[in-house]
């Protein structure tokens, strides 16, 4: 365990520093949201977060940790799906808010939990898989996006919250 452990602290570090090159701006300097527009990949992320006003939400101090899924994740989801959620603002906010935990969850944390509590209200699962991390069945691409209001972790899936 301490193996891996270690193996996740210089994987993060490692993300951290490549990220922080991509970026006009320090990642620490910049907010979440404007770490994850810099990004280029986050762009259906910002454009939902937009349309349901969350956009300010997250721009405030913190700390969050966001589990972003990319583009990529995005089209993954079928259109008529996707056509629902805009159309009907509280589902998307809720989608949205699922992909958000209070406070700062680090790969290094990760180990010690097995879920966390959404601003949606509901939990997602953390799972360590080989050298895997995965939050209910998305897996972490890129950990330790740090941002000036705390951290973001690329996801390859769109993190769908349990109905009622």
């Amino acid at each position: 365990m301490k193996r891996l452990l270690s193996l996740i602290a210089v994987a993060a570090a490692a993300v951290s520093l490549a990220a922080g090159g991509a970026t006009a701006r320090p990642a620490a300097q910049s907010d979440i949201v404007q770490t994850a527009v810099a990004a280029g990949q986050f762009k259906t992320l910002a454009k939902l977060l937009t349309r349901a006003g969350l956009v300010s939400a997250l721009e405030q101090p913190g700390p969050y940790t966001v589990f972003a899924p990319t583009d990529a994740a995005f089209a993954k989801v079928p259109k008529k799906t996707l056509n629902a959620l805009l159309a009907n603002k509280a589902k998307l906010k809720a989608v949205l808010l699922y992909h958000v935990v209070a406070g700062t969850v680090t790969a290094a944390d990760v180990a010690k939990l097995a879920s966390a509590k959404t601003l949606q209200g509901a939990k997602i699962r953390i799972r360590v898989s080989g050298m895997n991390v995965l939050v209910n069945q998305a897996k972490v691409t890129k950990a330790d996006v740090m941002a000036s209001n705390g951290v973001i972790h690329v996801v390859n899936r769109v993190l769908i919250p349990p109905a009622g």
